[in-house]
């Protein structure tokens, strides 16, 4: 566990270079072969944001503290609040993901369906300047 714990933060920076992501479990999936689930927390501080990227993943997020403004490409820029949600297909390019605020910290939860050992997160855009 210790590895995989390891191998999700080295991602999440590399997708995420403001970003801190915490893996709070990862379960194998019963009756789904091959899959299994992630769910961590991410925080944002203030101003924070990630580069284009994607999940390779069904990904459903719930926003529990602050603001975050999320995009898909081809889709609607939105700004979420505590309580509110947002999906990435495994097909989605994320190419909008930062901390609506730039004085205060954001925090969502974020659950993961993917191939099992897969990477969470994977660059498409330039790393950050």
């Amino acid at each position: 566990m210790t590895k995989l714990l390891i191998a999700f933060l080295l991602a999440a920076s590399a997708a995420a270079q403001d970003a801190k992501g915490t893996l709070l479990m990862r379960k194998e999936l019963t009756g789904i072969p091959g899959k299994e689930a992630t769910m961590s927390t991410v925080v944002y501080p203030p101003g924070g944001s990630s580069v284009e990227h994607r999940h390779n993943a069904h990904v459903f997020v719930y926003v529990l503290e602050g603001s975050i403004v999320m995009q898909v490409k081809g889709g609607k820029e939105v700004t979420l609040g505590p309580g509110e949600t947002f999906y990435e297909s495994p097909d989605d390019v994320h190419t909008v993901s930062r901390n609506a605020s730039t004085t205060n910290p954001a925090k969502f939860l974020v659950f993961f369906v993917k191939q099992i050992g897969a990477p969470g997160t994977v660059v498409v855009g330039p790393p950050k300047q």
